[in-house]
């Protein structure tokens, strides 16, 4: 699917089926893109949404909730999403591997 291949900024959010269980199978679908800059889990099981998020290959991670950020965090992709992050305390170019997650609490 040619949408959940590329960068597309805008109002836009892919969703695709998976069978049950297969969460391994939607990593790997998910981790397939070049790019890598955010990604969202909607899941009532919050220790399953924490594995998916440990191992997406993106700068941030939503879960149960989108594009809701905290200034303060460290912001910035994997892959050809970018280099390196942008602000936050934790700002240094040797963090490019450093994960930002934002937890809905109301919803876990």
């Amino acid at each position: 699917m040619y949408i959940a291949q590329e960068e597309s900024f805008g109002p836009v959010m892919v969703i695709s089926k998976f069978k049950n269980g297969d969460v391994d199978g939607v990593l790997r679908r998910a981790n397939t893109t070049e790019y890598g800059l955010a990604s969202g889990v909607f899941t009532k099981d919050i220790s399953k949404a924490l594995y998916i998020s440990e191992k997406l290959e993106a700068g941030t991670v939503f879960i149960n909730t989108y594009n809701k950020t905290d200034v303060a965090a460290p912001f910035g992709g994997f892959k050809q999403s970018g280099f390196g992050k942008d602000l936050g305390k934790l700002f240094s170019p040797s963090l490019i591997s450093h994960l930002t997650v934002q937890i809905n609490e109301k919803t876990t």
